[in-house]
């Protein structure tokens, strides 16, 4: 299955889990206290990082497949990240950065 992946940054994780998740319809399927959070909808993949000063921005872009091989980000012509990856790959990647393992 692929996944449309958005990355942003927010003000609040708490504030932005409550809203989001009334977005999407669910809680996330992995929350690091204070920093992340991440959704899977059948279509998206949403993540969130909490960055005061960056909120509201774009952090990347990219693709969740499960025909994906580890985890590539490259940048298109506009200075956007794409990132690709496997749901194994990103979850090797969230305990890799935050120390949290994904259920």
């Amino acid at each position: 299955m692929d996944r449309f992946h958005i990355a942003l940054a927010v003000k609040d994780l708490t504030e932005s889990i409550v809203d989001y998740s009334m977005r999407l319809g669910g809680k996330p399927n992995v929350v690091v206290g204070g920093k992340y959070a991440m959704w899977r909808t059948a279509s998206l993949n949403f993540s969130i990082n909490q960055l005061p000063e960056q909120a509201g921005q774009l952090r990347h872009l990219g693709f969740e497949s499960d025909a994906a091989t580890g985890f590539s980000c490259e940048t298109d012509v506009n200075g956007i990240e794409w990132e690709l990856f496997s749901p194994v790959a990103q979850d090797t990647k969230i305990f890799e950065i935050y120390g949290a393992s994904v259920e």
